[in-house]
């Protein structure tokens, strides 16, 4: 049995899960491992969609490409709960211990002036059984949140990715319209021996329809309580918190920067709202703008803001060059996955708790990173990784891993 007879997507290469509906990709036309040459192939007209991820580096890979079909919903996915794994093997890079001291490096150097704001990741690699289905794995990402979020993005045959991800298949998909965008797909569907991406992002990076365009930034957080009270008082010290409150003005004052000539108006307030997952408390600030040139695609924006300092940091050189020395390459992880259309309409969410899937379906590695500023603890910093690698390993029944 092969992974596409054992996955439940069908030809889907490509689902995003919003509140305000979904959108499917099926068949790939074309494939780019550059971003910046699928934006000028959809501003050249030699595509009428483009669907995937960015990458966190944009010199990096990317995982775009242009589907035969882009089909719409105005109802996110269903959601339902996932069959409980047990997990056969679990590595983490780097352990907990090794990751407060890298928390203690940055915050050495912020208080040094190099730094003002760096986002510290780590990883885990694990073993599940039974088996992951893709198709049910999006229902339980888009069940354990209120806004219904969820993605997965097929990543192409044989993709050089973390793990040696390889893999096929996707399935039942909601009743949508089609919107008649068309492409001759080069093989059918989900590439025999890919890897997928998937996840259930909270933060809208950028959504572009004519010319106004929205983001919703996400930065500072706090784990959530299953006791109502410590969960209320958490939620009130984070809308007073100096460390997250500054953290959470440095992604605003980022994206009111590269949009701000850009636009005609542009309303970014001062003051973030509450916002929640499952798993955690988050400082959001709604931005709307309207721009002065229309031809600006939702790709090119989405090139234009990645990566936010909500996922990278300032000055963002440094930031990403510290990151760097310090993670890696770190992929697509804290990139954006996202779709834009022949009007140059999209969104594009930020990939933050994700996960990439091999192609035994048994083998993943996920992410969960958080912003260090001058005033950061490095144990509350590993407490909030741990708490948002629930996201995942809750939607894949591993409550307790």
């Amino acid at each position: 049995m092969t992974a596409a007879d054992r996955d439940s997507l069908g030809s889907a290469v490509f689902v995003l899960s919003r509140p305000s509906g979904t959108v499917i990709a099926d068949g790939v036309g074309r494939r780019f491992d550059d971003a910046r040459d699928a934006a000028q192939a959809l501003r050249d007209g030699t595509v009428r969609a483009v669907v995937g991820a960015l990458p966190f580096d944009l010199d990096d890979t990317a995982a775009l490409m242009s589907a035969s079909t882009l089909t719409r919903s105005d109802q996110p996915w269903h959601g339902v709960r996932g069959r409980p794994r047990r997990v056969s093997a679990m590595t983490s890079h780097p352990d907990p211990d090794e990751h407060r001291e890298r928390v203690g490096r940055a915050v050495a150097e912020i208080a040094s002036g190099r730094l003002e704001k760096v986002v510290l990741a780590r990883s885990v690699d694990l073993g599940v059984e039974p088996e992951v289905d893709v198709g049910e794995l999006i229902g339980a990402l888009a069940q354990g949140n209120s806004e219904s979020n969820a993605f997965a993005v097929e990543l192409g045959a044989l993709r050089d990715t973390p793990l040696a991800l390889r893999s096929s298949g996707i399935g039942e998909t909601p009743e949508l319209r089609s919107s008649g965008i068309g492409e001759t797909p080069d093989d059918g569907g989900a590439a025999p021996g890919s890897a997928w991406l998937l996840g259930a992002s909270p933060e809208s990076l950028v959504r572009k329809h004519g010319r106004v365009v929205t983001c919703q930034p996400y930065a500072g957080s706090a784990p959530r309580s299953a006791d109502t009270v410590a969960d209320r008082a958490a939620a009130d010290a984070l809308m007073t918190s100096t460390k997250d409150l500054s953290e959470h003005a440095f992604v605003v004052d980022h994206l009111r920067d590269r949009l701000g000539p850009l636009c005609s108006e542009l309303d970014a307030p001062t003051t973030p709202e509450l916002r929640s997952t499952g798993e955690i408390w988050h400082l959001a600030t709604p931005i709307r703008g309207v721009l002065r040139d229309e031809s600006l695609t939702a790709l090119d924006l989405a090139l234009l803001l990645t990566p936010t300092p909500a996922v990278g940091g300032t000055p963002s050189i440094t930031a990403a060059q510290f990151i760097r020395e310090f993670e890696g390459c770190r992929g697509l992880y804290g990139g954006a996955v996202g779709w834009c259309d022949d009007q140059g309409d999209g969104e594009w969410m930020v990939t933050i708790r994700c996960l990439e899937l091999s192609a035994d379906r048994r083998h993943l590695r996920t992410w969960a990173g958080g912003g260090i500023v001058a005033q950061s603890d490095p144990q509350a910093e590993v407490d909030e990784t741990t708490a948002k690698l629930r996201t995942v390993f809750n939607a894949l029944g591993l409550e307790h891993a």
